[in-house]
């Protein structure tokens, strides 16, 4: 039996931006959504304390949080932001009687069953109905960009329950499918030496994209920010169109190799905030097909459907919650 008591703070805490939400009570929605810029903020504690005051006062008793971060021991430091905390200072310093904190990307897979139809946009794959989509019997595969890419699964497991994955797959060696591909990690190479996925799959890495396209065609380059990337791209920049195209390509080839790995029948969602601004691109890109160009495994892979989650709120707090109730 659960006894975390409530009420229960619950934050997403990402590269760029900290989203809280409140939890009153035992059946509640979450209430008192968010968002904090990261930057302006000392420490998670300070963002935290500012939530509270706006919130109303009211100390929480229990929270959970997920960062965009490996969790292991007390001590975290953020990957891509300069906070760095003691879980059990963190916990005293709030009064706590219970504090949390997971990856983000685990917080969010816990969510994913929870996840309403209408907050999905599906690329390819076959139709599932609500009730396999709710209560898979295989894994689900999870990875999405935004300052970082965040790479997880959950497993379906005895009980009706899931076991969601920790782990730094964004970090993993990012794959080149041709020539073209080829020269761009290349390049890559020479400026970051490893390669990761998240060198091309985070908004960092779309500014990447555009500056090896400018490269690639002898011109000075210059880092763009990503919104102007995908912004020059609609515009009909050369350089911006390239490094979405190629944002897409190698999100299809690193999606599908994620669900080899899992064995993901139960599909693979997308989160982060990028790929539902992109939409219209990915529909329209080499996603798909590098997706499912796997050679002799193509045929595994062609049923298996992508779901880019595009919801108002961030559905990694859904997966907070869960926590406190599941781990």
């Amino acid at each position: 039996m659960n006894t975390t008591p409530f009420p229960r703070l619950l934050g997403d805490i990402g590269g760029t931006n900290a989203r809280f939400a409140w939890l009153s009570r035992p059946g509640a929605a979450l209430s008192d959504v968010r968002s904090y810029r990261c930057a302006e903020h000392p420490t998670l504690e300070a963002a935290i304390r500012q939530y509270l005051h706006e919130q109303g006062g009211e100390n929480p008793a229990a929270c959970a949080l997920g960062i965009a971060n490996p969790v292991d021991g007390d001590q975290v430091r953020m990957t891509n932001h300069h906070w760095a905390f003691s879980i059990r200072e963190l916990r005293q310093g709030l009064g706590l009687q219970r504090l949390e904190v997971l990856n983000d990307f685990t917080a969010l897979a816990l969510a994913l069953p929870a996840l309403p139809a209408q907050e999905l946009q599906q690329l390819g794959g076959r139709s599932l109905s609500e009730a396999e989509r709710t209560r898979p019997h295989a894994p689900l595969a999870l990875l999405g960009a935004g300052t970082g890419l965040g790479v997880s699964g959950l497993l379906p497991a005895a009980g009706g329950q899931f076991l969601p994955l920790a782990g730094e797959g964004g970090h993993a060696t990012l794959p080149a499918c041709d020539d073209e591909e080829d020269a761009v990690l290349r390049l890559l190479r020479q400026e970051f030496g490893h390669v990761s996925a998240e060198r091309a799959l985070s908004g960092p890495g779309l500014s990447n994209l555009a500056w090896a396209a400018a490269r690639l065609r002898g011109a000075v380059a210059e880092r763009l920010e990503p919104a102007a990337v995908i912004n020059g791209a609609r515009a009909g920049d050369a350089d911006c169109q390239h490094a979405v195209g190629w944002f897409c390509a190698f999100l299809g080839s690193v999606a599908g190799n994620l669900a080899l790995t899992l064995g993901a029948q139960g599909g693979v969602y997308i989160g982060g905030g990028i790929a539902p601004r992109l939409l219209p691109e990915l529909r329209a890109s080499r996603f798909r097909e590098r997706f499912e160009g796997k050679g002799r495994f193509a045929p595994f892979l062609t049923p298996i459907p992508c779901w880019v989650i595009d919801s108002p709120v961030s559905p990694a707090l859904l997966g907070a919650a869960r926590a406190l109730e599941q781990m």
